[in-house]
């Protein structure tokens, strides 16, 4: 139901917006706007997109923890769909997503409320079982290939 009125009440302040910048400052000003909107949020998402591709690919090869990178992206992209709808209540939450702090802050909100929502269970051990670990016996050999680096998974050109 949330999402429901949602739905309705941004295009009926839309709406209204342009009716109040359509009025004080002409047609033709309040189109110009809407476009130059469009066309800097679009050069703003490329921007910050590449650069958090970038950090994306850092992250990886260090072998860090991407997550961060990954919900950056995200919202970048939100923030991309929203600039290029047409707007002014739309122009100014796509602005605000891409200021890294405000995105940050969103991450943060987001961790906070999942964190809240999840419940880590663990395993209870069976009735009559003593250990709580299960131990696989096994044996195993070492083969050498026949020719060194010619193992079948490599091959040498």
């Amino acid at each position: 139901m949330a999402l429901f009125a949602v739905f309705v009440a941004i295009p009926i302040l839309e709406i209204a917006l342009f009716i109040q910048v359509g009025g004080a400052l002409g047609l033709w000003p309040t189109l110009a706007i809407v476009i130059a909107t469009a066309l800097a949020g679009t050069i703003l998402v490329r921007q910050q997109g590449l650069s958090t591709l970038a950090e994306l690919r850092s992250s990886l090869e260090r072998g860090g923890d991407p997550t961060r990178s990954i919900a950056h992206g995200a919202l970048i992209l939100v923030a991309g769909v929203v600039l290029l709808t047409p707007g002014f209540f739309t122009d100014a939450v796509g602005l605000a997503l891409m200021i890294p702090p405000v995105r940050s802050a969103l991450i943060a909100a987001g961790a906070r409320r999942l964190a809240a929502q999840v419940i880590v269970t663990r395993p209870q051990p069976r009735q009559g079982d003593a250990r709580e670990e299960t131990v696989i016996d096994g044996e195993f050999t070492v083969e050498e290939p026949e020719q060194p680096g010619r193992s079948g998974w490599t091959r040498r050109e």
